[in-house]
Protein backbone atom coordinates (compact mmCIF):
# COMPACT_ATOMS: atom_id res chain seq x y z
CA UNK A 1 0.00 0.00 0.00
CA UNK A 2 1.84 3.48 -1.06
CA UNK A 3 1.83 6.13 1.93
CA UNK A 4 0.34 9.41 0.94
CA UNK A 5 2.29 12.10 1.54
CA UNK A 6 0.43 15.07 3.97
CA UNK A 7 0.07 18.39 2.73
CA UNK A 8 2.24 21.02 3.97
CA UNK A 9 1.02 23.48 6.33
CA UNK A 10 1.54 26.75 4.97
CA UNK A 11 0.76 30.65 6.49
CA UNK A 12 1.01 33.76 5.57
CA UNK A 13 3.13 36.87 7.34
CA UNK A 14 5.06 40.06 7.46
CA UNK A 15 8.54 40.00 7.86
CA UNK A 16 9.61 41.52 10.86
CA UNK A 17 13.16 40.66 11.29
CA UNK A 18 16.18 39.71 8.30
CA UNK A 19 19.12 40.02 11.00
CA UNK A 20 20.48 36.69 11.17
CA UNK A 21 21.91 34.18 8.26
CA UNK A 22 19.47 32.44 5.87
CA UNK A 23 16.72 33.26 8.59
CA UNK A 24 13.89 35.74 8.77
CA UNK A 25 11.44 35.84 11.40
CA UNK A 26 8.00 35.96 10.32
CA UNK A 27 4.95 37.53 12.51
CA UNK A 28 1.63 35.48 11.94
CA UNK A 29 -1.39 36.65 12.63
CA UNK A 30 -4.98 35.14 13.56
CA UNK A 31 -8.06 35.87 14.45
CA UNK A 32 -10.03 33.89 17.35
CA UNK A 33 -13.45 34.74 18.82
CA UNK A 34 -13.60 35.19 22.87
CA UNK A 35 -15.31 32.69 24.45
CA UNK A 36 -17.91 34.66 26.79
CA UNK A 37 -17.49 38.20 25.08
CA UNK A 38 -18.10 36.67 21.13
CA UNK A 39 -15.94 39.08 19.80
CA UNK A 40 -12.94 38.39 17.84
CA UNK A 41 -9.33 39.12 18.83
CA UNK A 42 -5.99 39.30 16.72
CA UNK A 43 -3.72 37.13 18.01
CA UNK A 44 0.02 36.60 16.56
CA UNK A 45 2.86 34.53 16.50
CA UNK A 46 6.90 35.04 15.72
CA UNK A 47 8.01 31.69 13.76
CA UNK A 48 11.49 31.76 11.99
CA UNK A 49 11.60 30.55 8.36
CA UNK A 50 14.70 29.45 6.46
CA UNK A 51 15.74 31.87 3.80
CA UNK A 52 17.99 30.37 1.55
CA UNK A 53 18.61 33.07 -0.77
CA UNK A 54 18.26 35.66 1.35
CA UNK A 55 15.50 37.39 -0.99
CA UNK A 56 13.11 38.62 1.99
CA UNK A 57 13.36 42.15 3.49
CA UNK A 58 11.80 43.38 6.34
CA UNK A 59 8.01 44.53 5.69
CA UNK A 60 7.35 41.88 2.65
CA UNK A 61 4.23 39.63 2.53
CA UNK A 62 5.50 36.14 2.42
CA UNK A 63 3.71 32.46 2.42
CA UNK A 64 6.23 29.90 4.38
CA UNK A 65 5.28 26.27 4.50
CA UNK A 66 6.13 23.39 7.11
CA UNK A 67 9.02 21.64 7.36
CA UNK A 68 11.90 19.28 9.14
CA UNK A 69 13.37 21.09 12.65
CA UNK A 70 16.31 22.89 11.31
CA UNK A 71 17.13 23.78 14.22
CA UNK A 72 16.19 24.93 18.10
CA UNK A 73 13.51 26.85 16.78
CA UNK A 74 13.19 26.79 12.88
CA UNK A 75 10.77 24.46 11.35
CA UNK A 76 9.24 26.77 8.47
CA UNK A 77 10.88 27.42 5.39
CA UNK A 78 10.35 30.30 2.85
CA UNK A 79 7.74 29.23 0.13
CA UNK A 80 7.35 32.29 -1.59
CA UNK A 81 7.24 36.71 -1.19
CA UNK A 82 3.80 37.58 -2.13
CA UNK A 83 4.42 41.54 -2.13
CA UNK A 84 7.24 42.91 -1.40
CA UNK A 85 7.57 46.16 1.23
CA UNK A 86 7.36 49.64 -0.22
CA UNK A 87 11.07 51.65 -0.16
CA UNK A 88 10.64 55.03 1.04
Amino acid sequence: MEQMEKTKRTLTGQVVSTKMDKTIAVLVERRVVHPIYKKYLRKSTKLLAHDEAGECKEGDLVAIEECRPLSKRKAWRLQRVITRATEI
